[in-house]
């Protein structure tokens, strides 16, 4: 499944980075690929937000906003059967609305 392109908050500190794997080994859509020893971004767009790989990093490598954002945005839309909508129409807007990153 493909979200928005350009949004997800997923952040990697590559020298934090042990490359113990453990990224790779719990995210749902294979975001991480392993080469040289560490983790990297392989398809930041994959990205649902979920934070599995967050919650699961032992060093602190990775930030991301778990449950906020379009992954949410999205997530909503498929179980209302509507547009995604995170719902900052009505408030400020956000990336994911077009508004101000």
């Amino acid at each position: 499944m493909r979200y928005l392109p350009g949004v997800a908050t997923l952040a990697l500190d590559r020298e934090a980075c042990t490359g113990c794997g453990v990224c790779a080994a719990v995210c749902p859509h294979r975001v991480f690929r392993m080469a040289d020893g560490k983790a990297s971004i392989a398809d930041l767009d994959a990205c649902m937000e979920c934070g599995a790989c967050a919650r699961n990093c032992a060093w602190g490598a990775l930030k991301v906003e778990a449950g906020v954002g379009c992954a949410q945005a999205i997530l909503h839309g498929m179980m209302t059967g509507s547009a995604p909508s995170c719902g900052c129409a009505s408030g400020p807007a956000s990336p994911c609305c077009g508004g101000p990153t």
